[in-house]
């Protein structure tokens, strides 16, 4: 973005780099609030050029209709489990479960569109993933959609599992998902992604950033939204997500 969208861009995410750093904030200001899904790529564009580089993304949609939204995983952010986090320096420690993929093959920007297939070709594996989120804004209960996308879609970290070849069998209705933390189980369920097709999203985001000049890399990891909704961890010290057929990720405090 250039011009005034580029220094409405600019100005937004110097206040979330700041937020990063000192805490959160209320709102971004109506003089550089996203008002537009572009405004709010650009954001995330701005922030990932101080942060960077982009290790993965993660890309969810809301139905099986609803176009999709992503956001990069910048530098440090995706572990391997099991990890410990310092919870000095989590507060929401909002837990999703998902399911996340490796590219052995780059997917680079080019004049046409990447097929189903070419992007299928291009995964190496598949892990269990937990997303561990954050708000750089105080209540995320009354954060807009745009600002929300703006905010890398509250990433803060994603531990994935070990490799699991099997997914191109993955069957969404029929895999069963548990959310545990501590000795308790948070969430437990059979299907639940509501995107209903996880490469839907992979073609998806490979042509969304074909389109922004960017592309998947070689060796990117790309998670696939949440299958258990974002729970907050509270003062639970061990939390794991467990696909009954795929494995599972475990992440300490």
């Amino acid at each position: 973005m250039t011009g005034q969208g580029g220094g409405r861009a600019e100005a937004a995410a110097d206040l979330l780099l700041k937020a990063r750093r000192a805490g959160p904030i209320e709102s971004l200001p109506e003089s550089c609030r996203p008002r537009d899904v572009a405004e709010s790529y650009a954001i995330q564009d701005a922030v990932a050029a101080s942060l960077g580089p982009i290790e993965g993304w993660k890309v969810g949609a809301g139905g099986p209709e609803e176009t999709p939204a992503c956001a990069p995983l910048l530098a440090g952010s995706i572990l391997a489990s099991p990890t410990r986090l310092d919870p000095a320096h989590y507060s929401l420690r909002g837990m999703e479960a998902e399911i996340a993929f490796r590219f052995a093959s780059g997917l680079p920007p080019r004049e046409n569109e990447y097929s189903r297939s070419e992007v299928i070709e291009a995964i190496e594996s598949a892990f269990v993933a937990i997303e561990v989120c954050e708000c750089r804004f105080r209540d995320r209960s009354v954060l807009d959609p745009l600002s929300k996308l703006a905010d890398n879609s509250l990433n803060a970290a994603l531990v994935i599992g070990a490799p699991w070849n099997g997914w191109p069998d993955l069957a969404i209705d029929r895999q069963s998902v548990r959310l545990s933390f501590d000795d308790s189980v948070v969430a437990e369920k059979f299907g639940g992604n509501t995107s209903g097709n996880l490469i839907r999203l992979l073609v998806w985001l490979a042509n969304h950033l074909n389109r922004r000049g960017q592309g998947i890399q070689r060796g990117q990891v790309v998670t696939t939204g949440s299958w258990t909704g974002l729970i907050p961890a509270g003062p639970a010290r061990r939390i794991a997500a467990e696909f009954k057929d795929i494995g599972i990720s475990i992440v300490a405090f």
